[in-house]
């Protein structure tokens, strides 16, 4: 739970740095890109699990 807290407060810190100094955000600017980006994660959760399990 810490590292999910603090991953997002350092994800709040760097947006607001790169908005100060007038930067594009280094993240999809639409909400479904940000939600591509958890399934491209789980897919690969996924598959870890599978190989792990039927593979090793």
């Amino acid at each position: 739970m810490t590292e999910l807290l603090l991953s997002t407060f350092a994800g709040f810190v760097i947006g607001a740095i790169f908005t100060a100094i007038k930067l594009p955000i280094p993240a999809p600017p639409v909400l479904s890109g940000c939600v591509a980006i958890l399934g491209v994660w789980g897919g690969h959760q996924v598959m870890q699990q599978v190989t792990e399990r039927f593979f090793s």
